[in-house]
């Protein structure tokens, strides 16, 4: 175990860029430390909040938990496939990109809810721009690989008849932070991202306004549900080979958002400035509510239909093939 190097040494050494930097490295967790768990989180982002709060509390180390320190990503695409190759067992990431790698056969099964909709909104610094229907004809700054750009489109079509690409220019760029950016620099007439992005910007410019919300816009068409955004999945043999021990972690996991919510100034305070924004603008988000969490447990019948609704959605405009299969939840 001398030669073990684990994914954050090889990102500060800058070969963490793709995931054929890692060939012929062993994964740090279950093989190196036993039977731990392994997990990960992404920088920046909010996910260090997460993780940050759950090893500071040692929710991680509760009996039955077991969870290995969590190795950081720092690439979205390389975090999401490596949770597919079964490089890792816990990943915390967007339920609709779960719900299509296993509606493609991986092996993963979802855990819980963690964050709505709510974090992704549109903001403009144009006066004359104060809604979707505005934006016709001008210049959206969007990151367009993301599951969330497909997410938005889809639910600007339904709301508004318009599609992002023809009615609505768009400016790509290669991350949320970006969009953000181009707004600031009057490079485009709106942006589009999410949390804590947003309330960067917001922080930044006074005259900025939010012309969109998602988690509102799905509430409209859908008859008041929530949309869920971020969750927990576990890799499928976990799941079956402890599902008691699955159990546990969604309650480590749960009790953490609790505490989240509870006493966001403390939360904050145990990330600093590590998770993308300063730590004030981290805590704007969470006490605006912008930054909205919400635990949901795939346990409950309620959480399932809810997320089950969101599939159709999904599935109506081409995001899904299939409505979601029921062994997509870890219903116990």
């Amino acid at each position: 175990m001398g030669h073990l190097v684990d994914r954050r040494t090889l990102l500060r050494a800058g070969l963490g860029a793709g995931a054929g930097a890692l060939a012929g490295f062993p994964m740090r967790g279950a093989s190196a430390q036993g039977d731990a768990v392994r997990w990960a989180y992404l920088v920046p982002g909010f996910t260090v909040l997460i993780a940050r709060y759950m090893q500071q509390k040692k929710l991680g180390e509760a009996p039955g938990v077991g969870l290995a320190a969590p190795n950081e990503y720092a690439t979205v695409s390389t975090y999401y496939n490596d949770f597919a190759a079964g490089n890792y067992d816990v990943c915390i990431g967007s339920w609709d990109v779960f719900a299509q790698r296993f509606e493609a056969g991986v092996p993963i099964r979802m855990l819980c809810t963690i964050t709505t909709a709510s974090m992704i909104s549109i903001l403009t610094g144009e006066p004359s721009i104060r809604g979707i229907p505005d934006l016709k004809g001008k210049t959206l700054a969007a990151p367009q690989s993301t599951g969330t750009f497909r997410m938005v489109s889809s639910l600007i079509k339904e709301r508004y008849g318009l599609e992002l690409g023809r009615d609505i220019n768009i400016q790509g760029v290669d991350n949320p932070a970006s969009s953000m950016t181009m707004v600031l620099a009057n490079r485009a007439d709106a942006g589009l991202s999410w949390e804590p992005n947003i309330s960067a910007a917001l922080a930044r410019r006074k005259d900025l306004s939010l012309i969109f919300n998602a988690g509102n816009v799905y509430r409209e068409i859908s008859g008041g549900a929530e949309l869920p955004y971020f969750g927990i999945a576990v890799r499928r043999e976990l799941a079956e080979r402890d599902p008691e021990r699955v159990r546990r972690i969604r309650a480590a996991f749960e009790t953490a958002i609790n505490g989240i919510i509870a006493d966001p100034k403390e939360a904050v305070s145990l990330v600093a400035d590590s998770a993308g924004a300063p730590a004030p603008v981290l805590l704007d988000a969470l006490t605006s509510k912008r930054l909205s969490f919400r635990f949901g447990s795939m346990a409950s019948a309620e959480e399932r239909a809810q997320m089950t609704k969101a599939g159709e959605f999904l599935k109506r405009n081409g995001l899904l093939k299939q409505s979601i299969d029921p062994g997509f939840f870890i219903a116990s």
